[in-house]
């Protein structure tokens, strides 16, 4: 157990004030692992409020190179970086706001060879990658090795999350079990704000998760109409036969799993 410095005791103070927050809780996020996959308009906001709330160490994981038009959205990234690898300067943007907090990047996507030893050292993963073969990916594992994920996406000015936990609550191949055609990651609008908007939520999901703060969207799928400012909780359905949750033998993670969600909300 590490424990909290002078130093980090008051860069904290204001979040350690919180009623139901207190040392404790900082302590538990200060020993707390996070994997972020997908470090972009969604994943790298998502990073960064991990990071200046106090999360021990973060493992970003985004293959690669920033292009100019993600420059609307992603916080972490300046413009003499276009072209380059984007995982790198997350990790020098994030180690310069918050020298405490140990930072993995790790310039791949997410894959079946990959997954399980990245999923293993976290004690959450946020599921933010841009399509749903990593996030199928990630979810097996994270199912395999009973770590909770947080699942993000956006697509528009429409949004959704949800907290998944192992065991309790439906997983995404329970939620989204239909595969959806090949879209171009490139070719749908995005206002920055959207996926900054659910970044925030996301990140607060995990620290209140980690923290046990108050409950997260355990069991319940908050869907977001950020043009209407409409929000409404959901209870998508537990399948007892779903073949990654409900399957006994959950050994074979490394293949990859042929159950997307709809097009629709996808996209960071």
């Amino acid at each position: 157990m590490r424990e909290l410095t002078i130093k980090e005791l008051e860069r904290y103070r204001r979040q350690i004030m919180i009623p139901g927050f207190g040392v404790e809780a900082q302590q538990k996020l200060k020993n707390s692992t996070a994997i972020v996959s997908g470090v972009g308009g969604l994943g790298g906001t998502v990073a960064l409020y991990l990071a200046v709330a106090g999360i021990g160490k973060l493992i970003l994981v985004r293959g690669g190179n920033l292009s100019l038009d993600d420059m609307n959205r992603q916080i972490l990234m300046t413009d003499d970086w276009v072209g380059k690898n984007r995982v790198s300067k997350a990790k020098e943007t994030l180690s310069k706001i918050n020298p405490d907090v140990e930072i993995e990047a790790i310039a791949e996507f997410v894959t079946a060879e990959n997954v399980d030893p990245l999923v293993r050292k976290s004690d959450i993963a946020l599921s933010c990658a841009f399509d749903f073969k990593e996030r199928d990916l990630l979810n097996a594992a994270c199912v395999l090795w009973n770590k909770p994920m947080v699942e993000a996406a956006m697509d528009g000015m429409d949004a959704y999350l949800t907290t998944i936990l192992p065991g309790q609550t439906p997983c995404l191949s329970c939620i989204f079990p239909e595969k959806p055609p090949e879209w171009d990651k490139r070719g749908f609008g995005v206002v920055g704000a959207v996926p900054g908007t659910l970044a925030c939520l996301a990140a607060l999901e995990a620290i209140k998760y980690l923290t046990k703060l108050s409950e997260p969207l355990l069991g319940k799928l908050l869907t977001m109409d950020l043009n209407r400012l409409e929000f409404a909780k959901r209870r998508p359905y537990h399948d007892p036969d779903c073949p990654v949750c409900g399957c006994e033998d959950k050994t074979n993670i490394g293949r990859a799993i042929d159950l997307l969600a709809p097009k629709q909300l996808l996209r960071v």
